[in-house]
């Protein structure tokens, strides 16, 4: 079951934000990319990809991984509830290639802001036909 919308709340197990944090921040000028997946409408795991564009401005994650990384959560009994990526450089809200490119609409998509000085480092979205909303985030110990 996916986190709906309509919720306007992200659950997520502590220690979720901290490691797509550490990934961003270790991704340098790169976007960061990868999965998250976990049960019952909660994210439990993180399932960081490589961004093969490469790039400080849009990210990518190779079929095969995909497809490899969706094969695990199965195995894993998990199911695939959100991506996220970083904005190095700029605001951590949807780009209008993020809108474009919100392939999964059920998902949660997190940008973060790997910057030391940014006031929200952490944000998720609904993307859905072009629409954005904020979602809360909420940590579940």
């Amino acid at each position: 079951m996916y986190t709906r919308a309509v919720d306007r709340q992200v659950r997520l197990r502590a220690g979720i934000t901290e490691q797509m944090l550490a990934h961003a921040r270790g991704a340098g000028e790169i976007e960061c990319c990868g999965l998250l997946a976990g049960s019952c409408g909660v994210i439990t795991n993180i399932f960081p990809a490589r961004n093969t564009l490469d790039s400080p401005a849009a990210y990518q994650i190779a079929p095969q991984d995909l497809f490899a990384l969706f094969r695990t959560m199965r195995e894993q009994g998990l199911e695939h509830l959100g991506i996220y990526h970083s904005h190095p450089s700029g605001e951590n809200a949807p780009s209008p290639r993020d809108i474009e490119e919100a392939y999964y609409p059920r998902a949660v998509y997190f940008i973060l802001d790997p910057r030391a000085e940014a006031l929200r480092p952490t944000r998720a979205f609904s993307i859905r036909d072009g629409s954005v909303t904020e979602l809360e985030i909420v940590t579940m110990l």
